[in-house]
């Protein structure tokens, strides 16, 4: 794992975990990594009827506020898998 640069205090993976469920109530998610770079695998309903770009874009968003800033927690998404139940 690299050594990512970051002011965040506390858990990045339960950051994402509740900022997906915030945006995703029903969302079961996992999360895995560190160093700047997670793998992320969402399963939920909301998914139902979505191009795989909308489902991403669902997620990512409910995480950018991890992802913008000078020294955010989140460097990169190495590998976001959704899927419906």
């Amino acid at each position: 794992m690299s050594h990512h640069p970051t002011d965040f205090v506390g858990s990045v993976e339960e950051a994402i975990r509740t900022g997906v469920r915030d945006k995703l109530p029903d969302a079961e998610v996992e999360v895995s990594g560190g160093g700047g770079h997670y793998t992320i695998r969402v399963v939920s309903t909301a998914f139902a009827g979505k191009s795989m770009l909308e489902q991403q874009r669902l997620v990512l968003g409910a995480i950018k506020h991890l992802i913008n800033g000078a020294n955010p927690p989140v460097h990169a998404v190495d590998s976001l898998v959704t899927k419906t139940p």
